[in-house]
């Protein structure tokens, strides 16, 4: 049977389950709100046009109003200091959107401590029970945040979420994975301003040509290993990211 034809038939029976990592866009939309003289996005927004009425009598639409890193966001390299010569969102390889995803569960150390940093022996610890990282793939960092995701304050917690360790951010840089996904509004750890470089996740994946992903929910959903990732920002020439649907393809047995 052709690959894309039994990939078909694997979705229709449920051999093959697709579970939404995305968290819904709305005016209610936690966004990261950085301190003065630092500007900040705007929160996402619907403007009607017109809804069935004499603005329109037979269609309904919107405008909508929203910053390139507003909820489940891509960050494209450009998006940081240190990758500003590399890639736009629309110019990211299509593969990289389309790739196995690696599950790091971290949530029993956050709850614990919401400042708690991924190390590299962290990985290396993952990687002893479940292989290496994949190549060209995804790090998805699952820390139990998007639990927190229904309330602004809660969900940013006063700059205290969980991240990882400049140490680790370097790791990953140099790692063979294509991207990092997390649940907290940033890849970087809320105190991240603190590290040296600044928000190191962004300084050194970006810087890498690799790319981030933020807001992601139900990676508790996901198996450590075997599923595969779809991302799909929009193509905004010249973009530093773009709000995208996630979803993961799981082989169920």
């Amino acid at each position: 049977m052709p690959v894309l034809a039994g990939l078909l038939s694997a979705l229709r029976t449920g051999a093959v389950e697709v579970l939404d990592l995305t968290a819904p866009l709305s005016a209610s939309t936690p966004v990261l709100t950085l301190p003065p003289p630092f500007a900040n996005t705007a929160s996402f927004r619907l403007e009607e046009i017109s809804r069935y009425d004499d603005r329109g009598p037979r269609w309904y639409w919107n405008d909508i109003h929203t910053g390139e890193h507003v909820g489940t966001h891509v960050d494209a390299p450009n998006h940081w200091l240190s990758g500003r010569d590399g890639a736009s969102v629309d110019q990211i390889p299509l593969g990289t959107f389309v790739a196995p995803a690696a599950v790091l569960d971290a949530s029993a150390k956050v709850a614990e401590n919401p400042d708690f940093l991924l190390e590299v022996d962290d990985i290396k610890a993952w990687e002893h029970e479940h292989g290496p990282l994949p190549d060209g793939g995804w790090l998805l960092y699952r820390t139990g945040w998007d639990a927190r995701s229904g309330d602004q304050n809660d969900f940013l917690n006063d700059t205290h979420t969980p991240g990882v360790s400049a140490e680790c951010a370097q790791w990953l840089a140099e790692s063979a994975i294509a991207g990092f996904g997390v649940e907290t509004v940033g890849t970087d750890a809320g105190q991240a301003a603190g590290m040296e470089p600044m928000f190191p996740c962004h300084d050194r994946i970006l810087g890498a040509g690799k790319c981030g992903l933020t807001q992601l929910r139900n990676l508790a959903l996901l198996p450590p290993t075997g599923s595969v990732i779809v991302v799909s920002p929009l193509p905004i020439v010249g973009g530093s990211g773009s709000p995208a649907r996630v979803y993961a393809l799981v082989e169920r047995s």
